[in-house]
Order: structure tokens, then sequence, then C-alpha cells
């Protein structure tokens, strides 16, 4: 175990689908001699310099969380080629789509990981990231499952610990309840600021947002969404 990691804190379980329909010849070709080289080797100690894990060197940091088709990781990564991108899904179809889209776009700062997202926030350096993005994560609707959703104190934690001075967490959601359980769980954790200045902030998408198709299934079944943005204190 790295001195980054945590012993005192046991990664979570994944709850969840890892994998669902077969994938294509070339998805399976480009997951099995692409996929390697863009994913982070957690067996291994971070570099001190994360921005060692890329082929130049990035003015920013950005983690996205449960990145799903890919299709917000993939439009910041290529309105900013200047920073690197670590997207987290555990989801084999949802990451192979993602990796396809690397390979046609040739797209060279993203770094990849397969896997539960608190192994990547315990492997990190402190004070390393610049941004963390989770966008329409799972609500788990039902009370009983609530303790599943990301956003909980010990990722906080994690946030915190990861996150620059000023670095910032930006939330996405259509489910009321977990936007209420967000602002309340930040609101509690000394770590977070709400940047929030008045109602329409947090109803207004993140400049550049270029939308998802969770968040266009949302809007035809009669939800609207929340973007919040906390910064690191």
């Amino acid at each position: 175990m790295t001195e980054q990691q945590h012993p005192s804190r046991a990664t979570e379980a994944f709850f969840g689908r890892r994998k669902g329909k077969p994938l294509r010849e070339r998805q399976a070709r480009q997951m099995d001699e692409v996929l390697p080289t863009l994913a982070l080797d957690l067996s291994r100690p971070a570099p001190d310099r994360i921005e060692d894990l890329f082929t130049f060197t990035p003015a920013r940091l950005r983690v996205e969380i449960g990145f799903g088709g890919g299709e917000h990781l993939m439009h910041r990564a290529l309105e900013q080629p200047d920073t690197g991108f670590i997207g987290v899904e555990p989801f084999v179809n949802s990451m192979a789509k993602l990796v396809g889209r690397i390979v046609e776009t040739g797209a060279r700062n993203i770094r990849l990981y397969d896997d539960d997202a608190t192994e990547v926030l315990d492997w990190l350096p402190a004070a390393s990231i610049d941004q963390i993005d989770l966008l329409y994560p799972d609500p788990w609707p039902k009370r009983k499952h609530w303790k599943r959703r990301f956003v909980s104190a010990v990722n906080l934690d994690r946030f915190a610990r990861v996150l620059k001075p000023g670095g910032q967490f930006c939330f996405a959601s259509d489910i009321d309840t977990y936007v209420n359980w967000t602002l309340l769980h930040c609101g509690a954790h000394p770590a977070f600021d709400w940047t929030a200045g008045d109602a329409a902030d947090w109803l207004t998408p993140f400049a550049g947002w270029p939308g998802t198709r969770y968040e266009a299934k949302a809007r035809r079944e009669g939800r609207s969404s929340a973007y919040l943005t906390f910064r690191r204190v």
C-alpha cells in the first residue's frame, strides 16, 4: 500500500452492472489493445506529479467520476486540449464507447480507470487535482439505498484531500432528493463552500456545458436539473 492511500478507510463496494450487451469486434479489440495504453496502473505508486501521466504538461487536471457514455468528458477534452483528464467508469460498454472516440479523435489528454473511483481518489497525491466532476450519478432513489450514494462524508474527505486549494467539485443531477442530499453533505463539510450567488446559479448549466443523454431524458420526462459547484477552501 502506498503512502497516498488510507488504510483506515476501506474502499466502498461498487454497486451496479459492469457489463451489458456484448462488445462489437472492433470495440473488444480496442479494449484489449488501446485501453491498457491509457489506463492508470494503481499497482504502482502514483507519480509525485500527476502531470507526468501524460505525454505533455497539462495546465490543469480534472477527474470525471462515472462518465457514462463519455459525451461530456470527450467534449471537455477536445475543448480544453491543455487540460489533463482522468475518467473513471466501471461499466464496460461505456468504457468501450469512450475508447473508440479517443481513437477516432486522437485525443491525447485522457487517462482512464475502469473500476471503483474511490481507489483512484486514494491513489492520487494530495492537492493534485483542479476539478472533480460527478454528473448525473446513480441517485439510488430508495431511502434504504441512500447510503450507496457516492456523495458521502467519507468521499467528500477524499475529494478534499486530492483537490488543490480553490479547486472545484461540480455536481449535476435531476433528482431533487440527491440535490438536497449533496447540498446538506457539502454544507456540513468544512472543506467546501457552495459558490452560488443567487437561486439562478444552480439552475444554470456549467459554462460550455454540452448536455448529456441523461439530461435530455430527464427533460423529456419533465424533470429539471441542478448544477452545483463547490470550492475547496
